[in-house]
């Protein structure tokens, strides 16, 4: 058996078991503690990550939500991570957003996630 490539390995665990739940946390934080226009797109992002999560968890315990599963299933590529990150980062240039330092973990999220992603190819 071949050696695995650790930068693929890293890229798969990071993309399939951590990047959403961070995500889906980020934004929760956002909804809950934030102020003003803030608060809508990190509420879009929160379902979109909660959404994403369900499709991963939903067929590994044997639930099946019928189509809705099978499409996302399907779409476990980079969008499905990227479009909630992207409706998350509008509600950091909207005016009154706080606890900037969740901007930064963000930005540290989609680094890694898309440095990963270069070093694979």
């Amino acid at each position: 058996m071949p050696p695995s490539d650790p930068v693929a390995v890293s890229f798969v665990f990071f993309k399939t078991y951590l990047f959403l739940e961070i995500l889906a946390v980020l934004a929760l934080i956002r909804v809950v503690l934030g102020e003003g226009l803030a608060r809508w797109p990190a509420l879009v992002a929160l379902i979109m990550a909660v959404g994403g999560l369900v499709a991963l968890i939903a067929p590994a315990e044997g639930v099946s939500v019928g189509p809705f599963t099978i499409a996302a299933v399907q779409g476990t590529g980079m969008a499905a991570l990227l479009v909630p990150a992207a409706v998350f980062s509008v509600s950091s240039v909207l005016p009154r957003a706080r606890w900037r330092w969740m901007d930064a973990v963000h930005g540290v999220m989609l680094c890694l996630l898309l440095g990963l992603w270069w070093g694979m190819s």
